[in-house]
């Protein structure tokens, strides 16, 4: 199992350059990838710092050779899957086969949608990301895309370069796995980043029961032929490290291929530190 970082990107205190940085002392400190949160405006205070995660990715990029780079997750709905596309591909490019972006239905709550005109109708984002999935998968594999659906066209399109991974860039799908609609979505994928609650003001783990299930019910393998993911985690780490590596350690025999730990805006020094430390393993 690798372990991952998912770090806001924005709040108070929180600057392009600390980001950047953090993104490198990650792998220095032995974590296998970083994920940037994807806000336009970020959830916490008033007018917050936000920064856009794939410039900050790209520049992550530059500077490091071994760590993943992502977003967990990027609300599909809002964004044009093509012009997804192209920013996922440029950044594997950037850096030599290490992209991977999650994609979701997005949070009606994320001041970064109604407010700017972005439908917050739950029946409509969820039909969006369907379509939405339908036409980044194709053209993240490559493929010469024919579409024409309620939401989105493509008339032949193929992007090129072509990614440098095998067949695609990953795509991992995000969501509750409440709704069944997310592990369908998943299922088409190459990985998914769950949680427990539909209702995200509230956490709770999945058990390791629960991830083992979660594993039997999707595909063993990406069309790739690499393991398909199951990214748990999005919390930050507790206090108890023996409890925690004992979790870890469950989630890993029930098949989970990734564990992400969050770490919230705040203190610079706070949030070097969470890094620093490395991964539990």
């Amino acid at each position: 199992m690798r372990h991952g970082l998912e770090i806001s990107c924005g709040g108070a205190g929180v600057t392009a350059t600390l980001l950047t940085e953090l993104g490198e002392l990650a792998e220095r400190a032995g974590w296998d990838g970083v994920f940037f949160e994807d806000y336009l405006v970020y959830y916490e205070g008033v007018d917050p710092p936000t920064f856009d995660p794939w410039l900050l990715l790209a520049t992550i990029a530059a500077r490091t050779s071994r760590i993943r780079l992502g977003t967990t997750v990027t609300g599909l709905p809002r964004r044009r899957p093509a012009k997804l596309a192209r920013e996922a591909l440029t950044l594997d490019h950037l850096s030599a086969g290490r992209a991977t972006v999650a994609v979701g239905v997005g949070d009606a709550n994320d001041p970064g949608w109604a407010p700017l005109g972005e439908t917050t109708d739950l029946k409509t984002r969820a039909a969006m990301l369907d379509e939405g999935l339908d036409v980044l998968l194709g053209l993240l594999a490559g493929e010469r895309l024919h579409h024409r659906g309620a939401h989105y066209r493509a008339d032949g399109v193929m992007l090129r370069p072509a990614a440098v991974q095998a067949h695609r860039v990953p795509v991992w799908v995000g969501g509750s796995t409440q709704a069944k609609a997310v592990l369908r979505r998943a299922a088409r994928a190459d990985g998914i980043v769950p949680y427990k609650l539909t209702d995200t003001a509230d956490w709770a783990d999945l058990t390791p029961d629960e991830v083992h299930d979660l594993v039997t019910t999707l595909p063993a393998a990406r069309a790739d032929g690499e393991p398909f993911d199951v990214a748990v985690g999005g919390r930050r780490r507790r206090p108890d490290e023996r409890a925690e590596r004992a979790y870890l350690r469950q989630i890993e025999q029930a098949g989970a291929t990734w564990w992400l730990e969050f770490v919230k805006s705040g203190d610079p020094a706070a949030m070097r530190a969470a890094i620093e430390r490395g991964p539990l393993r």
